[in-house]
C-alpha cells in the first residue's frame, strides 16, 4: 500500500497532490494542508487517509505495523513544530483527533479533543499555562468526551454529575467552576469509568491515541452515519479520513476563545460575516448547544438587541485578523465557507474551512452575486446549485396576513415554513411520519442520534443551541425549517408534555414553525405559493442556456398544467388518462363500462364518458397550446374501478339499472390474480378496442376545438401503453388513425399528431427496433419498467428496499434513482435500436425517475430528447439537465 500518513502545518510540504485530495484524505485533511499552503496560521498535525479506513473496516479492526510506524513519525512532526511532546509529564503535547470524509457530514462522526490528558500530564499542563483551572477543565472534558465516544459510556452519566457539582454550589455557568471544582469533578467521572468499564480511565497516551483512531474509523459505520448517508447519496466505500492535529485552546481564560463562522449569512445568503463565538470555551461547546454563544459581529448582536459583545468589538484585533481570513477564503475557493476558529490567548488558529452548507434561497443569491462580483461564472453558478435543494422553494410559505397566535421565539436557524403536532423523541417521529402524520421535532438540542427523525419531520425545534449547532446545520442542509435556542420552552419527557412560556402543550397538539422569524405558533397557519422570482428566475435561466434536454411535465388537470407551465415546463410528457375516470361524477359510467355483458353495453357507457373526455382534453390543451401534450390511453387493470362492497354494488345497481348479483358476477369474472401483469395497457385496446376508439376521438375533437378557437398549435401525442409486440401497436395505431381521420372530415380540419409507445417491459426494450417501425415516439416509463425488469413490486418494495441499499445490494432505492446498470441497460438499448430504425424517433423518460438529477444525468448521456417530471420537479429537472449538458 502507498503512504497512509501526510502532515500539514509547522513547516511540512504541502507539494504533493495527494495532500489536497479529498478523494485520499477528505475534506478536513484537504483544506487544513490548502489553508496552510497559502501561510494561514493552522495547527499543525498529520492525515490519516480513507484509503486505510477501508482496510481496516475490511481487516475486521486491525491497524498494521506500517501505518503505526507513519503515525509515530507524523507525532514527530508535531512535535518538533510546537517545541512540545507526547506524554511528556512536564510539557505536554495534546491532541484532537478527528474524523474528515470526502464531504461534509456534520455531526455524524466522532471527535476527541485535549487527547494526551492523564494524572501526570494534567499537573504538567497546569504548570506551564499558568492556569490551574483551565488544565483541570480540560481534562474533565477529556475524559467525558472519550469515555462517550470511545469507551462508549453514556454522555449523561457525565452531565448528570456537573449538573449535581453546579447546583451544589448555585452555579448557572460552567465558567462559574473553579480550579478545585473541576479537580473533584475529575476524580468523580474517573469513578464513574471504573464503574461502567470495570477497569480504571486509560493513562497511557498511546493507548488513547489509537484508541481515538480506532473509534473515528467505526463511526463511518455507526448507525446514524448510515442514516446520513443513505439520505444524501453517499456511498458506504468510502471510507473516512482521520485528522490528528495539536491542540489550540479556547478555555484559557477572558482572552480566549472559540467560534464558528460562515463568510457569508447560510440562512439568506447576504454578504456578511455571520457566525457565533464563546468566550473561554471550546468548541464543541457551540456547536453542541451546552451554553449560548454570543454573535460575531456587533450589526448581528444590535438587529438582535442581545447584549453580551460581540467578537468584533470584545477582541478587535482577533475579529480584524479573522475578517481578513474569511476575504481570502473565500477568493481561494471561490465560495462561501463554513469555518472553525480558536484564539488562544490572543493569537488566532484556523481549524477548518469548508464550503458551507446553506439554504436554496441563500444558494441562489450567493450564485447570482457572486457572478456579479466577477467570482465565478454563469456556468459555474448553475453547477454550484443542488437541483433537489430547490424543493425548498417549490412550496407554500406562511401566509404573512394570516392571523398567529404566537407562543414563544427562537432563533431563526433554518427558513421555511411547516406544521405539524409535536413530538419528543426522533424514534416517535419517524413512526409517526411513516403514518402519514406530519411532526415537528421538539427536544432540548439535537443530537447526531436524532438524524433520522430530524429527516421524518416537517421541522425541527429546540431549547438549547445557537445558528451553528447540530439541529440548524443539519435543518438546513435538509431543507427543514428549524427554529432553535427557544429558552422559553421546558420540556417534561415523563409526563410527554412541555411549556413554551406560560403556555402548556402535550405530545401530539399541532404548531407552527416560522423558520424565517423564529416564532413558535399555536395550531395550523395558513400558508400562500411562492414567487419563483429575483435570483431563482436568473439562475434558472442561465441554466436554459446551458440545457439540451427539454423538461416536460407529467400532469393530467388543467391546475397541474398551469402549475408546470409557471414552473417552466415545455410541454405534458405524460397525461395519465384513468385519473380522470376516477372523478366521483362518472365513476357510475365506468364501472357500467367495465361491467357490461357485451360491447353494446359498453359503447352505451363510453357515450356518456365521451363528452367528459373531450372536456378534459380540452382543458389541458387551451392551457398547453402551442406545446406538445403526451395522453397515455388507459392503462391501469379495470379491477381498480370496481366497487369493493355491497354499499357500492348497491348504488352502481340502481344508477344503471342491473342487479347487484349480476354486477357481483361480472366482477368476479375480472377477478385476476397478479392484476399488474393482467389484462391492463394496450391488452384493453386489443380485447375493449370501444375504450380506445372514445379516447382517441375525445383527444382529436377536443385538439381540432380548441387550434380552431385559440389560433394555436395543438400537438397531441397519442401514447399506447404496456406494449411488447410490434403487433399490438400496428392495431392499436391503426384504430387511431382511423377514428383521427373520421374526426378531421367531420370536422373539416387537420391537426398534427404522434402516435407511440411508453416502453416498460423488457420484451418492448429488446424489440425497440420492430416498434419503432410502427411507433413515432417512445416514453420510457421507468416505474413499470423497474417493476418488471427487478421482478420488484414498487408497492411492497418499502418493506425491504431499505436493507438492500444498507448493504450494498443496490445503490440506491431504484424506484427513487434509476438502477442504471440492469434497467438502464434496456433504456440504452432500446434508443439505440429505436434509433437505427427511425433515426428521428423521439425519445423521452416520463417514470419518477425524470425528477431525480442523478438520472436525468443517465438520460443527458443517452441524448433522450427531453424528461417529463412531476410540476413541482420541473425546475429541478431543468437544473439538472443543465448540470448535466455542462458535465
Amino acid at each position: 500500500m502507498s503512504k497512509q500518513v501526510y502532515t500539514f502545518g509547522g513547516g511540512a510540504n504541502h507539494d504533493d497532490p495527494r495532500t489536497r485530495d479529498k478523494t485520499i484524505v477528505g475534506g478536513k485533511g484537504a483544506n487544513l494542508a490548502e489553508m496552510a499552503g497559502i501561510g494561514l496560521p493552522v495547527p499543525p498535525g498529520f492525515t490519516i487517509t480513507t484509503e486505510e479506513c477501508v482496510a481496516y473496516l475490511a481487516s475486521g479492526a486491525d491497524f498494521s505495523a506500517e501505518l503505526r510506524g507513519e503515525v509515530a513519525t507524523a507525532l514527530t512532526h508535531i512535535e518538533a513544530a510546537v517545541g512540545k511532546r507526547f506524554g511528556n509529564a512536564a510539557d505536554p503535547l495534546l491532541v484532537s483527533v478527528r474524523s474528515g470524509a470526502r464531504v461534509s457530514m456534520p455531526g455524524m462522526m466522532d471527535t476527541v479533543l485535549n487527547l494526551g490528558l492523564n494524572d501526570a500530564t494534567v499537573e504538567g499542563l497546569a504548570k506551564t499555562s499558568g492556569d490551574d483551572r483551565f488544565a483541570w477543565d480540560s481534562y474533565r472534558r477529556f475524559i467525558q468526551m472519550y469515555s462517550d465516544v470511545v469507551l462508549g459510556i453514556a454522555h449523561h452519566l457525565f452531565e448528570d454529575a456537573l449538573e449535581t457539582v453546579k447546583e451544589d454550589n448555585g452555579f448557572y455557568t460552567d465558567v462559574e467552576m473553579e480550579a478545585d471544582h473541576w479537580r473533584a469533578l475529575v476524580a468523580e467521572y474517573k469513578d464513574i469509568v471504573a464503574k461502567e468499564l470495570g477497569r480504571p480511565f486509560p493513562q497511557d497516551v498511546n493507548e488513547q491515541l489509537w484508541g481515538a483512531i480506532q473509534a473515528v474509523f467505526d463511526s463511518w459505520d455507526s448507525d446514524r452515519a448510515k442514516v446520513y448517508r443513505r439520505l444524501n447519496d453517499i456511498p458506504g466505500d468510502w471510507g473516512t479520513a482521520v485528522n490528528v492535529q495539536a491542540m489550540v485552546f479556547g478555555n484559557m481564560g477572558d482572552t480566549s476563545a472559540t467560534g464558528v463562522a460562515f463568510t457569508r449569512d447560510p440562512a439568506t445568503g447576504e454578504r456578511a460575516y455571520y457566525g457565533e463565538w464563546l468566550v473561554n470555551a471550546q468548541g464543541e461547546d457551540v456547536v453542541a448547544g451546552i451554553r449560548t454563544p454570543q454573535y460575531l459581529t456587533r450589526d448581528a448582536r444590535e438587529k438582535a438587541n442581545a447584549k453580551p459583545l460581540s467578537m468584533e468589538e470584545a477582541m478587535p484585533e482577533a475579529y480584524g485578523e479573522l475578517a481578513r481570513v474569511f476575504d481570502l477564503l473565500e477568493l481561494h475557493y471561490k465560495d462561501m465557507q463554513d469555518i472553525e476558529f480558536t484564539v488562544e490567548r490572543g493569537k488566532l488558529w484556523m481549524l477548518q474551512t469548508r464550503s458551507g452548507k446553506r439554504t436554496a434561497k441563500a444558494a441562489l443569491r450567493m450564485a447570482v452575486e457572486m457572478v456579479g462580483e466577477g467570482l465565478i461564472d454563469e456556468a459555474t453558478a448553475v453547477r454550484r446549485i443542488d437541483p433537489m435543494a430547490l424543493d425548498q422553494l417549490l412550496h407554500p410559505t406562511l401566509d404573512p396576513q394570516a392571523p398567529r397566535d404566537v407562543l414563544g421565539k427562537g432563533l431563526p436557524a433554518s427558513p421555511g415554513a411547516a406544521s405539524g403536532a409535536i413530538v419528543l423523541d426522533a424514534d416517535t417521529a419517524e413512526h409517526r411520519a411513516e403514518l402519514g402524520e406530519a411532526v415537528i421535532l421538539v427536544r432540548v438540542e439535537t443530537s447526531p442520534e436524532d438524524i433520522h427523525g430530524m429527516h421524518a419531520a416537517k421541522g425541527v425545534l429546540t431549547a438549547r443551541g445557537g445558528m451553528t449547532s447540530h439541529a440548524a446545520v443539519v435543518a438546513r442542509g435538509m431543507g427543514r425549517p428549524c427554529v432553535s435556542g427557544a429558552s422559553s420552552i421546558s420540556i417534561d419527557m415523563a409526563s410527554r408534555t412541555l411549556k413554551i412560556g406560560q403556555r402548556s402543550l402535550k405530545e401530539g397538539d399541532v404548531i407552527t414553525l416560522d423558520g424565517a422569524t423564529g416564532d413558535i405558533m399555536a395550531g395550523q397557519v395558513p400558508t400562500i405559493e411562492p414567487e419563483l422570482v429575483g435570483d431563482f428566475g436568473t439562475l434558472m435561466a442561465w441554466a436554459d442556456q446551458h440545457r439540451r434536454m427539454k423538461v416536460r411535465a407529467n400532469a393530467e388537470t388543467p391546475n397541474d398544467c398551469r402549475m408546470a407551465r409557471q414552473f417552466g415546463a415545455e410541454g405534458v410528457g405524460l397525461c395519465r388518462t384513468e385519473h380522470m375516470f376516477f372523478d366521483a361524477g362518472r365513476i357510475s359510467a365506468v364501472r357500467q363500462m367495465i361491467l357490461a355483458e357485451d360491447e353494446a353495453g359498453r359503447r352505451a357507457a363510453l357515450d356518456k364518458l365521451l363528452p367528459e373526455q373531450r372536456a378534459d382534453f380540452r382543458a389541458i390543451f387551451e392551457v398547453m397550446a402551442g406545446l406538445p401534450v403526451t395522453i397515455r390511453l388507459l392503462d391501469p387493470p379495470l379491477h381498480e374501478f370496481l366497487p369493493h362492497g355491497d354499499a357500492e354494488f348497491a348504488e352502481l345497481s340502481e344508477t344503471i339499472g342491473i342487479g347487484v348479483e349480476t354486477l357481483k358476477r361480472r366482477a368476479g369474472e375480472l377477478h385476476e390474480f397478479n392484476p399488474m401483469l393482467g389484462h391492463r395497457g394496450c391488452r384493453l385496446g386489443i380485447t375493449f378496442p370501444e375504450i380506445y376508439e372514445m379516447q382517441a376521438r375525445a383527444i382529436f375533437e377536443a385538439a381540432c376545438d380548441v387550434a380552431a378557437a385559440s389560433g394555436e398549435a395543438v400537438v397531441p401525442e397519442v401514447m399506447i401503453p404496456l406494449v411488447a409486440t410490434k403487433r399490438e401497436l400496428e392495431i392499436l395505431r391503426a384504430l387511431v388513425d382511423r377514428t383521427a381521420a373520421k374526426v378531421f372530415e367531420e370536422k373539416g380540419a387537420t391537426l398534427e399528431y404522434l402516435v407511440g409507445t411508453m416502453i416498460e417491459l423488457p420484451r418492448a426494450a429488446l424489440m425497440a427496433g420492430e416498434i419503432a417501425e410502427e411507433a413515432r415516439f417512445f416514453s420510457f416509463g421507468t416505474n413499470d419498467l423497474t417493476q418488471t425488469t427487478l421482478g420488484v413490486s414498487r408497492d411492497d418494495a418499502a418493506r425491504f428496499l431499505s436493507p438492500y441499499v444498507e448493504q450494498g445490494i443496490y445503490p440506491r432505492d431504484p424506484f427513487v434513482s434509476l438502477d442504471i446498470e440492469g434497467v438502464g441497460q434496456l433504456v440504452s438499448l432500446a434508443a439505440e435500436r429505436g434509433r437505427a430504425t427511425r433515426p428521428d424517433i423521439k425519445l423521452g423518460i416520463c417514470g419518477e425517475h425524470g425528477g431525480d438529477p442523478a438520472s436525468i444525468a443517465f438520460c443527458e448521456a443517452q441524448k433522450l430528447d427531453y424528461v417529463s417530471a412531476s410540476p413541482y420537479r420541473v425546475p429541478i429537472a431543468r437544473l439538472a439537465a443543465a448540470q448535466a449538458a455542462l458535465g
